[in-house]
């Protein structure tokens, strides 16, 4: 019996897309529907020779059914009931499965999966696990949710039936008929707990129902498996309280398991000597900045000496890592100024990301642009924190509230108060008016931007959205 054909349900969804372009590269017929596409996704699915329709449709459904383009449906995550495609999936008893199930069944399967999770450093850490598989010539297959800087797609098959597949697997819910977190379906053999922290405040209310779901994680790893957990955490440590797998631990502190020391930081990157069980390990360096990075290395290195990679292995694949897209990228000039730009939006990986800029252009001033979009940072659940992780900039540029409407005024993100909190701290503050459209208010950035720009300066944009149309102002991208 051949592959089942595969109908995306949501395909031009960064995930969804990169899925869909693996399993089509697998030799399965792929095809799909979203609401209207546009570059770079809609260009990805033609050059792959991905059908797909524009809008959902029950008629587009309906015409895959009957022509044996739908065996199985995959439903991502933003489709809801009412949706006439899916109506039709339930009308018509159609076999269908969440993304995450999808990545279980098809691509991780026999392979060793390695799951990389916790509220920052997942990018990273899964695309440089990634690459120092595959610079050790094991041809892992990876899933990894931003653009990695050593490949030119985001998720692939593992290159054989029994090697190692690595993912990056957020706690969100997985699909609207199921709200498990996505990384229960990944049947994990590895996992590594970067950080818990409070985030995705539109599904969770406080932190403690984040670390419930990732007790559940814990609680279906094998014992033989290993859980790879930051060292200092409290989060962390209630969370693997219980594992009835292995649990070694990372970090620069000194009861870590996985330990960096004798750390040095400079412009081309961080060298660092690993000690393992108190028994030095190796020396090691990757060209990249920031404590955190050290840590997010720290894992990679223990999945590596865990795999059956050796030291000098370890060290070639991490000293030849390249950044992925939007991971303190430098994308340009301005006016003889460094444009940086970063997906960094929760207060913690704003603080970290600055310190790292800080570390890579010692002497400059920095300028943040910070653009509060997400579910969590538009509210003031992050108020004070916020306030204390701009330390080190010389000024920072707040965006208008994406969506304010939202919220009423005592649960949104006080923006005045940042400003004065900011101003506090000596740091110079700027408000984008928030009236201004959404997608033209990097406009007035760049007006402010004209007035007090020197040359030598760092610009930091700081979003995982659009800034206000900057981006393109300021290097044309």
């Amino acid at each position: 019996m051949g592959k089942p054909s595969l109908y995306f349900l949501g395909i031009g969804g960064t995930g969804m897309g990169s899925l869909a372009i693996a399993l089509k590269n697998s030799g399965y017929l792929v095809s799909g529907s979203d609401t209207a596409l546009y570059p770079p996704m809609s260009t990805v699915l033609e050059e792959n020779n991905i059908q797909y329709t524009q809008g959902y449709q029950q008629e587009s459904i309906a015409a895959a059914h009957k022509a044996g383009h739908a065996d199985i449906v995959i439903v991502g995550n933003a489709i809801s009931r009412g949706n006439p495609e899916i109506e039709y999936v339930l009308n018509e008893r159609l076999t269908m499965m969440s993304m995450s199930d999808a990545i279980r069944e098809f691509l991780i399967a026999g392979n060793t999966s390695i799951v990389i999770t916790g509220t920052h450093g997942k990018t990273t850490t899964t695309s440089l696990c990634a690459w120092m598989f595959e610079h050790a010539e094991k041809e892992p297959g990876f899933f990894i949710g931003g653009v990695p800087g050593n490949f030119t797609e985001g998720c692939r098959a593992s290159g054989v039936s029994t090697g190692f597949f690595i993912s990056e697997v957020y706690e969100y819910d997985t699909v609207f008929y199921d709200k498990r977190s996505k990384f229960m379906h990944y049947r994990p053999d590895i996992v590594v707990i970067n950080n818990i922290e409070m985030d995705h405040a539109d599904i969770y209310s406080s932190v403690e129902e984040i670390k419930k779901s990732f007790r559940h994680l814990v609680s279906i790893i094998p014992q033989k498996g290993l859980i790879l957990a930051h060292a200092d955490q409290d989060h962390v440590r209630d969370v693997i309280a219980q594992a009835q797998s292995r649990v070694e631990t990372f970090g620069v502190e000194q009861h870590a398991f996985w330990k960096a020391v004798n750390i040095n930081y400079a412009t081309q990157g961080t060298e660092f000597t690993v000690v393992r069980d108190s028994q030095k390990f190796g020396r090691f360096f990757i060209p990249i900045q920031g404590e955190f990075n050290v840590r997010n290395a720290l894992a990679v290195i223990a999945i590596g000496s865990h795999s059956g990679l050796s030291i000098e292995q370890i060290q070639q694949g991490l000293a030849s890592y390249l950044l992925p897209k939007r991971r303190m990228e430098e994308i340009g000039t301005w006016r003889s100024a460094t444009v940086i730009d970063d997906f960094a939006h929760h207060p913690t990986a704003i603080k970290e990301t600055i310190k790292g800029i800080i570390q890579k252009y010692e002497g400059r001033r920095l300028i943040v642009v910070f653009e509060p979009r997400t579910n969590t940072t538009t509210r003031n659940i992050f108020q004070d924190q916020l306030a204390h992780s701009f330390g080190g900039a010389h000024t920072v540029i707040i965006g208008p509230t994406n969506r304010p409407e939202r919220y009423t005024d005592s649960e949104r993100l006080n923006i005045p108060k940042l400003i004065s909190d900011l101003a506090s701290q000596s740091i110079q503050c700027f408000a984008v008016e928030q009236a201004l459209s959404q997608s033209k208010w990097g406009e007035a950035v760049v007006i402010h931007l004209e007035s007090m720009i020197q040359p030598n300066d760092v610009i930091a944009v700081m979003s995982n959205g659009s800034v206000g149309g900057l981006r393109e102002i300021l290097v044309g991208t």
